[in-house]
């Protein structure tokens, strides 16, 4: 049996200056997408309050946003059920993230320095390091780091604050997508053609290569996916 309280504990942080109903929100969302809790698990909201020690009004409020964000249903006399992410939403956030990715990596490309494309290189020759090395934890981290160092170069706040809000969804994927040796190899060939394009300032190039390389993911994800049997 899953002990929620403690799960979701784990990512309630409690030294953020953020009101108490938004930190329990960002905790039970983050414990969802990630999968930390499984689809079909009930939420007793009662057992919650009492083990964590908070009001029942934090965490009623958690519970109507993630219902709001279909991560959640109320269910007629069984009460809350964990619905978590569906082969739907997968499809959804990559629509999403093409058109993001495609945006940032464009700006990105135009506005970068010499310099810049130098420790773009440098970052994906220590990505070739990793790889071969088989740390496949770094390697995930470090492919986070080169879709953020592209968004911090386009300058776009506002677009790097929706992707934000995407994050879980995105680890999520990522970890679910680049785990096995020959999606890890791919990946990072695909990360070396998009960079190549940037060089040469290509950008037809540039969007090309992001969206094959995004649905090379989605299609990984999806197989994985309906291997768990999560479908709808």
């Amino acid at each position: 049996m899953f002990n929620i309280p403690e799960i979701v504990g784990k990512n309630l942080d409690l030294t953020q200056n953020k009101p108490l109903k938004h930190l329990v929100y960002e905790a039970f969302r983050k414990t969802i997408i990630l999968g930390e809790i499984p689809a079909g698990q009930r939420i007793n909201e009662k057992e919650f309050s009492e083990v964590m020690n908070i009001s029942r009004t934090p965490i009623r409020y958690a519970l109507k946003k993630l219902e709001s964000e279909k991560l959640v249903q109320h269910v007629q006399g069984v009460g809350v059920i964990v619905k978590g992410i569906s082969i739907k939403d997968a499809y959804e956030i990559y629509d999403i993230r093409k058109a993001l990715d495609v945006l940032a990596f464009v700006k990105a490309m135009k506005l970068m320095t010499d310099d810049d494309f130098t420790q773009l290189r440098l970052h994906l020759e220590n990505a070739e390091q990793l790889n071969k090395n088989n740390e496949v934890d770094k390697l995930l981290k470090n492919f986070s780091q080169f879709n953020a160092f592209i968004y911090d170069k386009s300058q776009m706040q506002r677009l790097k604050s929706i992707v934000t809000n995407l994050q879980e969804y995105l680890i999520y994927f990522r970890d679910i997508s680049i785990r096995a040796k020959e999606r890890c190899t791919l990946a990072l060939n695909e990360h070396w053609s998009i960079y190549q394009s940037m060089l040469k300032q290509d950008e037809e190039q540039v969007r090309l290569i992001i969206i094959e390389h995004l649905d090379h993911s989605l299609s990984f994800i999806i197989k994985e996916m309906e291997q768990r049997n999560i479908r709808y």
